[in-house]
């Protein structure tokens, strides 16, 4: 069984994507000239964040803008990030770095490519250490180099629909759009590292807000079957402190 509802999921996501966009309001005018409703929603709404955040001016120039970590911590309370993983062999990991994560919170995505069983995968998996594999046999490709990061990159444009991005491409860099898409340097827990995460599919619903999928770290390989998008998050299996490394166990993938 899944560790919180799909609804909970989507009702996560939609919250930090929000508060991402925004945050980063007035580098969305040209999206937001052509959804006048959605213009209004958000100015309402940036309105409210203004007086929260005590600031009387109706200039967004002024408007202070925040890091996407910022915002994760403002948000949902805490920050992740990658940097070297206290397993010796291990490289990269992903830790707390600000804040508490309570139990049941989706703290990280899975970011990359989705493969179904029947698409051609075969290149991207050669010495590929960053494929998930879904219960249904769906793949996602988290490589962030080689042929794995061009696939995502040209995925990405084919699908952009007029200015509307339809995925998010800043995971393949440094500097992160979507803040929670490093899962794919989260490790695998051992005899000293048990799991505080576990995997959890989650199809994107088409009433996902289209101004929104610009943070979604996942892209379709085939453009011409009509399904929702895959994403996985990770979810925290018990409350994690502000310095703990992640953690997940390969073999509990929820479905």
């Amino acid at each position: 069984d899944k560790i919180i509802s799909d609804e909970d999921v989507f009702e996560t996501l939609l919250k930090v994507f929000k508060a991402l966009f925004i945050n980063d309001f007035s580098r969305h005018a040209h999206i937001l000239a052509l959804l006048p409703e959605i213009k209004c929603k958000y100015m309402e709404l940036l309105t409210v964040e203004q007086k929260r955040s005590k600031v009387n001016s109706c200039n967004q120039q002024s408007q202070h803008v925040f890091s996407p970590e910022e915002v994760l911590l403002n948000t949902l309370g805490f920050a992740i990030s990658r940097d070297r993983s206290s397993l010796v062999s291990a490289g990269t990991g992903v830790f707390v770095t600000k804040g508490f994560v309570p139990k049941g919170t989706v703290v990280s995505m899975y970011p990359g490519t989705v493969y179904r069983k029947h698409e051609p995968i075969f290149f991207q998996s050669l010495g590929n250490p960053f494929i998930f594999r879904c219960i249904d046999g769906v793949l996602i490709d988290g490589n962030d180099k080689g042929l794995s990061r061009s696939v995502y990159r040209s995925c990405s444009r084919r699908d952009q629909l007029g200015p509307f991005q339809m995925s998010d491409e800043s995971w393949l860099t440094a500097a992160l759009q979507n803040p929670l898409a490093v899962g794919q340097y989260v490790n695998n827990c051992s005899h000293e590292k048990a799991a505080n995460v576990c995997y959890q599919e989650f199809d994107v619903p088409g009433y996902f807000p289209v101004e929104l999928k610009q943070y979604l770290p996942n892209i379709v390989y085939s453009h011409d079957i009509e399904s929702h998008p895959r994403c996985v998050v990770l979810v925290a299996l018990r409350d994690i402190k502000q310095g703990e490394e992640l953690f997940s166990n390969y073999y509990t993938v929820v479905g």
